[in-house]
């Protein structure tokens, strides 16, 4: 089986690299944007979009006129990626797996990938047009690398090589079967009994962060003073976003190695957190507790933390199994029996049947694990 996994570094640039990056990222977003605006011009006028062979076709015409001569001094491949990533954020739209394609920003996206070209050796790359660039390398790259992208994130520029690994098939080292009940007030509870408090990055840094919003709300925009405090801003979102992220891979490593069967919700987070405000005829009820709700949820990462598990699993051979969340928390795991006095508070289970009490979210947690075990026997036939 094929393996692929992404190798991430931060760069070391000189000012005049960072020029090069600068404009890479900058020819590539106006491309992708000039591309989607005469799209949406020619959806409103029905006409037929611009095709990607197309689109390929203006880079090479655009690059030879004077009025995009600009474009002469980003590598073309950077610019035919761009508008490949395009075309396949319209092929998801029409298909149904995501919202149309928006405009891309500055600082929000900038980003670019070289499918060729570049040359890897030792701790530093040579990437087409910009040169040779040491990297902050701190493991060693596995596997065949099949391209390369370049970001920025806050201040700091970024190369990721994306990989693949060509392997047989492996066999989890583990028999265990686990269920994992995700929450707010606990992280995540296994069908064990293990219990997972969470780490709310933002909730640490949020009154920090209001107060440094604060301090940019009354600059001039764009000013040098505002421009050093949207630095501040974005550092702290930085942050954030890290600790998240290490949270999350630390504890989804420890559950795919100690587990082949992990049972998880599929929690659908978007429908999970849409606003209560309503609209001006039927405003909606309790907004600042849903707000409140709604913000502890994102700050989980709960859509995050499967998509780890899922990888991961595949990487040890294991299996990630996603079962309906109605009602697992209010049936009994020994009996099975339903209701809502099953819950007498947020921490205890207690069935009002056969008498049964747990911690609540272990109970849901050992209720996922049976309606997986379920499922995957159910596919499995007979």
């Amino acid at each position: 089986m094929i393996i692929r996994k992404g190798y991430k570094y931060q760069m070391k640039i000189d000012t005049e690299t960072e020029q090069k990056l600068t404009q890479h990222t900058g020819s590539c977003r106006y491309f992708w944007n000039k591309i989607l605006a005469d799209n949406e011009h020619r959806y409103i006028s029905n006409t037929p979009r611009i095709s990607f062979a197309d689109a390929c076709k203006l880079v090479t015409l655009w690059r030879e006129s004077d009025e995009y001569s600009f474009l002469a001094d980003v590598h073309s491949q950077a610019l035919q990626q761009a508008l490949r990533d395009l075309d396949r954020a319209y092929i998801n739209c029409f298909e149904g797996r995501a919202e149309p394609p928006n405009f891309r920003k500055k600082f929000l996206d900038d980003t670019f990938r070289f499918p060729q070209g570049y040359q890897v050796d030792g701790s530093r790359v040579y990437l087409p047009k910009i040169g040779w660039v040491w990297l902050w390398k701190s493991r060693d790259i596995a596997g065949t690398i099949k391209n390369v992208t370049v970001s920025r994130r806050v201040e700091h520029w970024y190369v990721t090589f994306q990989t693949e690994i060509d392997i047989e098939a492996p066999l989890h080292l583990s028999e265990a079967a686990v269920g994992i009940d995700m929450g707010v007030v606990c992280f995540a509870t296994l069908s064990d009994g293990q219990l997972t408090q969470p780490l709310d990055s933002f909730r640490k840094y949020e009154e920090r962060l209001a107060k440094e919003q604060r301090q940019l709300s009354i600059k001039v925009k764009f000013s040098n003073n505002w421009i050093k405090q949207k630095r501040v801003v974005n550092q702290i979102h930085q942050k954030i976003a890290h600790c998240r992220h290490d949270f999350l891979h630390k504890h989804s490593t420890t559950i795919s190695k100690n587990h082949a069967i992990i049972v998880v919700e599929d929690l659908q987070v978007s429908n999970m957190t849409r606003s209560a405000k309503g609209t001006v005829e039927a405003p909606g009820k309790n907004v600042a507790q849903k707000s409140g709700l709604n913000k502890a949820i994102l700050d989980q990462g709960w859509g995050m933390f499967h998509t780890f598990l899922e990888y991961k699993q595949v990487w040890r051979g294991g299996e990630v199994i996603a079962v309906a969340p109605p009602y697992t928390s209010q049936k009994g795991a020994e009996c099975g029996h339903v209701s809502p006095e099953n819950r007498p508070s947020q921490a205890v289970f207690s069935c009002v049947a056969c008498g049964h009490t747990d911690h609540a979210d272990v109970n849901a947690a050992r209720n996922i694990l049976a309606a997986g075990l379920v499922e995957r026997l159910n596919a499995c036939g007979p």
